[in-house]
């Protein structure tokens, strides 16, 4: 995958509002089948089953790369931080080697009735390329998704 800034990002849902574009459609498209191609080469006979190391040492941006082409909605933010769309949000955990996706959205947005159906629909894109996930509930009883390497 490219250094930051440099080619294709994957949307985390930190970033701003953009309208559907058939050019990053393009582009997504072809980082995802880089990183399918990717797994094929460096896994041998397990494939595309297993994460490649490169994901693992990038988790968030791989996490959010296999989600935004699985053709989840990612949050997008204002200038200001706060949430303008509804979407998934991944982030850097807590703890090392591991990555943590919540589902949010604007105020009054409903994101918190649906954040458990749409996080294990998350799971189930990730879990499909061999993602450990695990659904938690935080603090205020958000529920949020924990994203790791299989062990």
């Amino acid at each position: 995958m490219p250094v930051s800034g440099q080619g294709f990002e994957a949307a985390t849902g930190d970033g701003p509002a953009t309208p559907p574009d058939a050019g990053r459609a393009a582009e997504l498209r072809t980082a995802y089948e880089g990183l399918l191609q990717i797994r094929r080469l460096v896994n041998g006979p397990a494939g595309t089953a297993v994460p490649a190391p490169w994901e693992v040492r990038q988790l968030p941006r791989a996490v959010a790369l296999v989600l935004e082409a699985s053709g989840i909605p990612p949050s997008a933010v204002d200038s200001r931080g706060l949430p303008v769309r509804t979407g998934y949000r991944v982030s850097a955990a807590p703890e090392a080697g591991r990555a943590e996706v919540t589902w949010v959205g604007p105020r009054g947005s409903g994101a918190a009735e649906e954040e458990q159906e749409r996080l294990t629909a998350c799971a189930a894109a990730l879990e499909r390329l061999g993602w450990v996930c695990l659904l938690y509930r935080g603090p205020r009883r958000r529920r949020f998704l924990e994203v790791e390497p299989p062990r």
